[in-house]
């Protein structure tokens, strides 16, 4: 039954909160406005992404699927004016899970309306959100009923807003952690959301929880505030706090977050957060958006100063019982199983797949005799089928105590060890039992070309090609390559988490031959551990089908040349990027079309990229245009500069990547104008006037950024940097590199 029903949604309001019911009610009457031509369409945008409704892609008018939809062919944008309006072409609904905290009613609802008003699949993501796809504008507001009923909401879950608060999902159990986090993670989400402080934010603001320090599972150091659980003796007696960062964030160039203070009692926690909030109001970026996160205000400002500015604004704040009235409940926080605890049972008829998942998907808890179990979800997705019968289990092996976590799976938490060998039998019917939870087959991958509209390669696709792959050799593996993460993202803006995989992949393509060919950039020195305790960088590109032999390489000569002990992450140290470059390099080659065609398609797309499907054809007569090889040259010099950031000299790291961007810029200009100014600063100024002035090099998604980062680097040129602003710079270099191509591609569409 549709909730548009009157009746229908008058029982749903008098189950939900007030406030929900009201801000939904509020929603509606927008959308009937700008349907009637009566609200902006800026203003509507902002609105709708504020409460979790985003725009999707579509290619050739189907579904990721098969599906046709209602209305064909699709607009670029399915929230958009166009050809077909909003009304015609579906989105995606973002929901919001608080520390991915989610009981057998919810996970029932969620079912229900991934059935009812989308394909029958939801979809976790990497902040413990859940996603919906192919959302009608239109029925938003039923479906937001439908979640208001049972506790969720999707308000903020996309837009300038504080994003869904993330936290262990193995906290309260957790053998490390010094407290549980869970309760004052779910304060400050409350808090937080619909805060008149935070509603005039220049960008997006995220927060994490973590219980302890080394372990990653909040990965507190790519938030733009993260807290993980400290404590102190003050007068003989033991206080609870947090070690306090600011300022992370992965996006196109990754910023590891600063520690802002050392231990900040709990009671200081919500108001701490609020005059974070405030001074990010008030002195963050809100023209330029590509500079609008906390982590550039924070470089900016520098935490010293960012540290003063926040505990000036503390003092200012007026008292709010909010703060601390949450406190004593967080202290008798506590979770009861649904059954007794026991031991595990290995018998001797136990099947190798069982003893498999034990060792991959059971972590047994501190509290003895119960374990937290991980239900592995292939890239991310659950039917509505399965997330009934999860439901059921959820009643029947734990009390419902279930959570989503980053790495886009379920974990169900104090199921009695006695209890696993039949939870694993009804699993496997489930088809949610597989034996690779936090493995290299368990990988992590953002939506890509399916439904993203930034997507350059198909990152689901590829994810799907590599875990079919591996898992059909997992039992196999040799264990110390089993423990290692990929993660994969179908652009340069780290959706999927790309820069602290052991082994990461993003999207990008190459014009070859008169061709666009999927490629993806291949990170390495990414480090999960240490809550996200370093960040990767490219070693070079290769075409998307090449992938799994790449994969395969590096972790080959892991085995082959490892020291006893030696983790990846330091064996990528000791052996260094350079030779890993090598490893793969004959593997970027792209032979002709007629000898290779395979390269000229993607993951999971069965279309081949012909000429008459691109609108590419060789340029000009020229097989491969000069500007290609001079780009090619400038990719060898940003791979040096990252060489030089090896072997700890920073200043020349940066004095490579400059003069990479500098001679890409010539290239361009070389190509455009058939010769370049030698001089740096006459050829930053043609460039300006010839690729930035005029919107050429402009990305349709980056706009002018990538030509910012060289203008700052020209700029710049003749300072000294420290190790973390030259990797910076190395990265923006490198994105440079990426926008060079993609500006050269289109210039040649246009020759032709």
């Amino acid at each position: 039954m549709k909730a548009s029903n009157h009746l229908w949604n008058q029982a749903l309001e008098a189950e939900m909160p007030p406030s929900l019911a009201k801000e939904i009610e509020a929603f509606e009457q927008e959308i009937a406005l700008k349907k009637a031509g009566k609200l902006d369409d800026k203003v509507f945008a902002e609105t709708r992404l504020r409460r979790g409704a985003y725009g999707q892609r579509y290619d050739n008018g189907h579904r990721h699927d098969g599906k046709q939809s209602r209305t064909l062919p699709f607009p670029s944008d399915g929230l958009t004016k166009g050809p077909h309006t909003l009304w015609d072409a579906p989105g995606m609904q973002r929901i919001k899970i608080p520390f991915g905290g989610v009981n057998a009613a919810q996970l029932e609802t969620m079912a229900d309306v991934a059935e009812e008003y989308s394909v029958g699949v939801a979809h976790v993501t990497t902040r413990q959100d859940f996603q919906l796809h192919y959302i009608h504008i239109e029925d938003t507001p039923a479906l937001m009923r439908r979640l208001a009923a049972v506790g969720i909401t999707t308000r903020e879950a996309c837009g300038n807003t504080v994003r869904n608060v993330t936290a262990c999902p193995l906290a309260g159990v957790c053998h490390d952690e010094v407290f549980d986090v869970t309760p004052y993670a779910q304060a400050l989400a409350g808090f937080l959301l619909g805060h008149p402080d935070c509603q005039n934010f220049g960008r997006k603001f995220k927060i994490a929880f973590s219980g302890c320090s080394d372990k990653p599972c909040a990965l507190v150091r790519i938030h733009d505030l993260g807290a993980v659980a400290a404590t102190r003796e003050v007068d003989g007696e033991t206080r609870r706090g947090f070690a306090l960062y600011v300022g992370g964030g992965l996006g196109t160039v990754p910023y590891q977050a600063k520690l802002m203070e050392e231990f900040l009692p709990e009671e200081e926690l919500l108001p701490t957060a609020q005059a974070i909030a405030r001074v990010f109001t008030r002195l963050g970026e809100k023209r330029n958006r590509n500079a609008a996160r906390l982590k550039f205000l924070v470089a900016k400002l520098g935490i010293d100063e960012f540290r003063r500015l926040v505990a000036e604004e503390r003092k200012t704040l007026a008292e709010d019982p909010a703060w601390t009235a949450y406190i004593p409940g967080a202290h008798a926080h506590t979770e009861q199983p649904v059954r007794p605890p026991g031991l595990v049972q290995i018998g001797a008829e136990s099947s190798e797949e069982y003893r498999r998942w034990l060792q991959s998907n059971v972590h047994r808890q501190r509290q003895s005799g119960y374990a937290a179990v991980t239900l592995t979800l292939p890239l991310g997705d659950i039917t509505s089928d399965q997330l009934r019968a999860v439901a059921r289990i959820c009643r029947t092996y734990v009390r419902e105590t279930a959570r989503t976590t980053v790495e886009q799976n379920i974990v169900l938490r104090w199921v009695s060890e006695s209890g696993l060998p039949q939870l694993h039998d009804e699993l496997s019917a489930l088809g949610l039992a597989e034996p690779c939870a936090g493995s290299i087959v368990d990988i992590t991958a953002c939506p890509g070309t399916d439904t993203c509209k930034l997507g350059i390669a198909s990152s689901r696709g590829l994810a799907a090609e590599l875990r079919s792959r591996l898992a059909e050799r997992n039992g196999a593996t040799d264990a110390i390559v089993r423990g290692l993460r990929v993660k994969i993202s179908g652009c340069f803006n780290s959706c999927g988490q790309h820069h602290i995989a052991d082994v990461g992949f993003y999207g990008v393509s190459r014009n070859r031959q008169g061709y666009t060919v999927p490629h993806f950039q291949v990170l390495l020195g990414g480090q999960w551990s240490n809550n996200a305790g370093s960040y990767g960088l490219a070693i070079g590109a290769v075409p998307s089908k090449r992938v799994p032999e790449v994969l395969d390489r590096i972790t080959n000569y892991y085995l082959e040349k490892r020291t006893s002990g030696e983790d990846f992450h330091s064996f990528v140290r000791r052996i260094g990027k350079g030779e890993f470059k090598t490893l793969i390099e004959d593997l970027s080659e792209v032979l002709p079309y007629a000898a290779a065609p395979e390269l000229f398609t993607d993951w999971g797309d069965p279309r081949e990229f012909t000429l008459g499907d691109l609108g590419v054809g060789e340029c000009a007569g020229e097989v491969v245009s000069p500007v290609e090889f001079q780009l090619a040259a400038c990719e060898r010099e940003a791979f040096e500069a990252q060489l030089h950031l090896e072997q700890s000299d920073p200043v020349r790291a940066a004095q490579t990547a400059y003069a990479s961007m500098l001679h890409a810029a010539q290239a361009l200009l070389e190509f455009k104008l058939g010769s370049s100014p030698e001089d740096a600063d006459e050829s930053v100024h043609a460039f300006r006037r010839h690729y930035y002035d005029t919107q050429v090099f402009f990305d349709p998604f980056a706009q002018g950024k990538f030509a910012d980062y060289f203008f700052a680097a020209h700029a710049q040129r003749d300072d000294s940097p420290d190790h973390e602003q030259a990797r910076r710079l190395v990265e923006e270099c490198q994105l440079f590199l990426e926008a060079a191509h993609s500006c050269h591609a289109r210039l040649l569409v246009n020759r032709t």
